[in-house]
């Protein structure tokens, strides 16, 4: 499998999937972005749709949908189980991690591409390619790869909490019920992984940036955020790093707030 981090020069020449998966909190809409301006060859996977479930307060907002779904989007989209993806956002891939760890945990090749939308050197297009519907074999999700609600809460390794520091304090919640994190998780957010220009610290860096937090490739790492999707984010950096897989809490705290179980503030 590739490694779920490459740069431009890697995809030169390669018969790659490029996969634009551009989503706003604030619900802008991603797919008008992609329409106004996207990578030369590359198709829109929507978020909402394609990479979750309904949203609901048991499950959380973006949990994951069906394999059968996934597969039917991922058909949709021309992409085939033989496909090298290489998904991307505007945003440094805390978005379209989520298209690639879906991917990788169901043994398809995909990786990030470095930089995303504004690494690429030449000039976007308007022009929506029609690839033909293909052949994507419904799989179902690894349970080795994902953590229960219960888990995240009890888990005696490293639960890692995606959000930005505000948010995991408890200073400000502009979306769930409760403000606040699992007790005992740990904050890293998402985007310290990368540099000013938007592209993945060195992987000494990322070593060095979750041993700070515990995390040294010796105990179970569950990754979670607002809703599971900047969560893999964490997830690919850690692979990116050599520290092995983690998982995914799915509801992430979209679910446990909701629930009755004690939320922690401060840092």
């Amino acid at each position: 499998m590739i490694d779920p981090v490459v740069d431009v020069s890697w995809i030169r020449d390669r018969p790659v999937v490029l996969a634009d998966v551009r989503w706003y909190l604030d619900g802008r809409s991603g797919r008008e972005a992609y329409e106004r301006g996207h990578l030369p060859g590359a198709v829109f996977i929507d978020l909402d749709t394609a990479l979750a479930g309904p949203a609901s307060p048991a499950e959380g907002r973006h949990p994951l949908p069906d394999p059968e779904i996934f597969a039917a989007a991922m058909s949709a989209a021309g992409i085939n189980d033989q496909d090298q993806i290489i998904a991307y956002d505007d945003a440094g891939g805390v978005v379209a991690s989520r298209l690639v760890w879906m991917l990788r945990a169901t043994g398809h090749d995909a990786a990030l591409l470095d930089g995303g939308l504004t690494a690429w050197p030449g000039e976007l297009t308007t022009d929506v390619p029609g690839r033909p519907a293909a052949s994507f074999t419904a799989r179902p999700w690894p349970a080795d790869r994902l953590a229960t609600l219960t888990e995240a809460a009890d888990a005696p390794g490293v639960v890692l909490d995606a959000r930005d520091a505000t948010r995991f304090r408890g200073d400000s919640e502009p979306v769930d019920p409760r403000a606040g994190h699992i007790p005992g998780a740990r904050n890293l957010p998402c985007r310290g992984n990368l540099d000013a220009d938007g592209r993945f610290l060195p992987v000494a860096e990322l070593r060095d940036r979750f041993a700070e937090v515990g995390v040294d490739g010796s105990a179970d790492v569950i990754s979670y955020c607002g809703s599971g999707v900047t969560a893999c984010h964490n997830l690919i950096a850690l692979e990116h790093a050599g520290l092995g897989a983690g998982r995914l809490f799915p509801g992430s705290w979209s679910q446990y707030s909701h629930t009755d179980r004690p939320a922690a503030v401060g840092d």
